[in-house]
């Protein structure tokens, strides 16, 4: 069996040269010819999978190890007869977390005290359905909007999309989808910009046309977080420029969230070849970086301890450097820099697996903690 795999799937000769021969492609190199004796294909979002990339192939499996799949022609694979799968809430704690780390980092450069404060959630699946119980944490009053689940449960939690964008927060986790009522594709618009309150906080880490981006510079002007872009990798400067904080969509890329996608990807093409998923990919992890974080909690808020423990395991500034410094880059060279932040991204693992040690103890601040996942 041939498995043609994006090069950025950690594990991927590991675990899948178990069932055939693997070839490593750039994500954004992928060509048909590449494909003609494949049988399985395994991309992240960076490959469109379409008619024009598998016809005249004979592969029969498909999997992305994302949770998006905005670039799949899902139609035309089932008319093909060709299985399917997406790696679904691997890396949701990923997002959420670097949402959470997101509005403490602006909170402490603005001098904000978060509790109280309303966090409009625009979609409640995977990501923001945990974001919605986690947010707690941070004395932080969810808002979540979701047509289509709301309708589907008739849940009396939900709110309305104008009462989510008058939160004092607010932030994006729906799929990019351009028809049907629930289409998100430019969801926040000039109209919908012109709902937000003075000084509410957007962020955007689903994907980028989620969000108008040229309302974005023409009808917005508060603090802006954006993990993703129209037209990437190739994005506007302009646009850049104009955030407190920028990433390269990178929010979903935690390295536990990424080997969360392989061992789905795996256990699904077993599934499909009808063998047992022999390896535990999970075993192949290998120590974290940060085990222990050490906090003097004396004169800090419990905010400012939660802060501290957030970018003791994610330092999203450096994340924000490394892309601003994309501006200085000659303008045919910065779709490549772009990609190449996430082809290079440094290890970063979840709060899970990292201790925080309280010196002294503060109960109130431990139960936060715990909340977001780390061991106390």
């Amino acid at each position: 069996m041939k498995i043609i795999a994006d090069e950025n799937i950690p594990f991927v000769e590991q675990v899948f040269g178990r069932l055939g021969a693997v070839r490593l492609v750039s994500g954004r190199s992928m060509q048909a010819e590449m494909l003609v004796d494949a049988d399985v294909l395994l991309v992240r979002s960076i490959t469109r999978v379409d008619e024009s990339l598998l016809e005249g192939s004979k592969v029969g499996f498909v999997g992305t190890a994302t949770i998006g799949m905005d670039h799949i022609d899902r139609d035309y694979l089932a008319k093909r007869g060709i299985a399917f799968t997406s790696a679904a809430g691997s890396n949701a704690n990923s997002v959420v977390e670097y949402v959470i780390t997101s509005i403490l980092v602006l909170a402490e450069r603005f001098g904000w005290e978060l509790e109280g404060k309303t966090l409009g959630i625009i979609g409640v699946g995977n990501i923001g359905g945990r974001l919605e119980k986690k947010i707690a944490a941070l004395g932080m009053v969810p808002l979540p909007n979701d047509p289509p689940l709301q309708r589907a449960t008739g849940d009396k939690r939900f709110v309305s999309l104008d009462e989510a964008m008058g939160a004092d927060f607010v932030t994006c986790h729906v799929p990019l989808t351009r028809e049907g009522e629930d289409a998100t594709y430019h969801l926040i618009d000039e109209g919908n910009l012109g709902k937000l309150k003075d000084g509410t906080v957007l962020l955007n880490s689903s994907r980028g046309p989620v969000t108008d981006n040229r309302a974005l510079l023409e009808h917005f002007d508060g603090p802006l977080v954006l993990d993703v872009w129209e037209n990437e990798p190739d994005i506007a400067m302009v646009l850049l420029e104009k955030t407190q904080l920028a990433t390269p969509h990178i929010a979903g890329y935690s390295f536990d969230g990424k080997v969360n996608g392989t061992a789905i990807l795996y256990e699904k093409l077993c599934a499909y070849l009808g063998i047992d998923a022999a390896l535990d990919v999970q075993s192949l992890m290998p120590a974290p970086p940060v085990g222990q974080i050490d906090i003097a909690t004396d004169g800090l808020s419990d905010q400012q301890i939660l802060t501290r423990a957030m970018l003791g395991i994610y330092d999203i500034k450096a994340d924000d450097e490394r892309m601003r410094a994309i501006i200085g880059q000659k303008a045919e060279d910065r779709p490549g820099y772009f990609d190449g932040l996430r082809k290079q991204y440094p290890v970063r693992r979840e709060a899970h697996n990292t201790k925080v040690v309280l010196r002294p103890y503060r109960e109130s601040a431990a139960e936060r903690l715990s909340a977001l996942g780390f061991v106390i």
